[in-house]
């Protein structure tokens, strides 16, 4: 792979954990900016593979930065949060504790 290539995925996955932070904390900076960026990379990783597995395309074309891959990983960011709160749920921690009710 190449730098600028680890560049872009860099790119693509810090606004994809970014937004999805944004959108479950609720809060403009999310979960913080490494943690933004690591689960925005976990996130592209998952719904990179799970587009290519099943062959979906959502007809966005190809810009330089690949608006496919953009959307795909910020859906895999979006379910791999939700699973982090499913197993905190099940194991019975409250995964948000800085929340006031």
């Amino acid at each position: 792979m190449s730098w600028p290539a680890v560049i872009t995925w860099l790119i693509v996955g810090g606004l994809a954990g970014f937004l999805a932070g944004m959108l479950v904390k609720r809060r403009r900076r999310g979960y913080g900016p490494l943690a933004n960026l690591g689960i925005g990379l976990v996130g592209a990783l998952l719904g990179g593979g799970l587009v290519r597995a099943f062959g979906i395309d959502f007809g966005l074309g190809q810009i330089e930065v690949n608006l496919q891959d953009l959307l795909a990983a910020f859906l895999g960011s979006l379910l791999f949060l939700a699973g982090l709160k499913i197993y905190a749920w099940l194991r019975g921690d409250d995964p948000e504790p800085d929340r006031a009710s």
